[in-house]
């Protein structure tokens, strides 16, 4: 994964297997995040399910910073502490489940929303406003709703749908940088959540 300062990023990873098995086991996960990834990026809106976890953010000159370890050359903070997270998670998940080996896809999806092919830099910019950024937040969120695991959006605990409609005043997410890029209308916010999404745009995202 490469970042770039002030980009948006959709990062996402899955596994053949369930990986999220209690309450415990999302709240833990979170946890992680705040510890790793909260610090050295703005996040703007995430989803853990069973078996895969989709993050909305904002790198950030700190998340760009290169480190330097003799067997990471060329690695960049944000980049380094994905990788953490997601073996520590396994470590811990692989001694309460007594099993061994690699939980998630080797390879995490970082895909840059503002990467279009507009040469035009206000249409480039719009385009990520309106569109990418836009419907990769309101994917996050349905994600739940969409694989029949809630009926509604805030049914489901384990993402910052609830903290954007007011049910829930939780810290983890940028809610003050987000609306900056996300196209919706606040006072409207929960009804425009659930909109339907442009099939072209989400094949996007990835």
């Amino acid at each position: 994964m490469h970042f770039e300062p002030n980009a948006l990023y959709h990062i996402y990873n899955r596994s053949n297997e369930t990986v999220f098995k209690t309450r415990e086991n999302y709240l833990f996960f979170l946890r992680k995040v705040r510890k790793l990834i909260a610090p050295v990026c703005n996040i703007f809106a995430y989803v853990l399910m069973p078996n895969h976890f989709h993050f909305l953010t904002q790198a950030t000159e700190k998340s760009c910073q290169d480190i330097h370890e003799k067997h990471r050359q060329d690695t960049q903070i944000l980049s380094k502490n994905v990788g953490t997270l997601l073996s520590s998670y396994t470590l811990a998940f692989n001694n309460q489940e007594n099993r061994r080996g690699s939980l998630f896809s080797h390879h995490t999806g970082a895909k840059m929303l503002n990467d279009t092919f507009e040469s035009n830099p206000y249409r480039r910019q719009k385009l990520m406003e309106e569109d990418y950024a836009t419907t990769c937040f309101l994917y996050i969120h349905q994600n739940p709703v969409m694989a029949g695991l809630a009926s509604k959006l805030e049914e489901w605990e384990f993402s910052s749908f609830r903290d954007y409609a007011g049910f829930r005043n939780g810290t983890l997410i940028r809610k003050d940088l987000a609306f900056n890029f996300i196209q919706l209308d606040q006072a409207s916010f929960y009804e425009q959540s659930m909109k339907n999404l442009d099939e072209d745009i989400l094949k996007k995202l990835y």
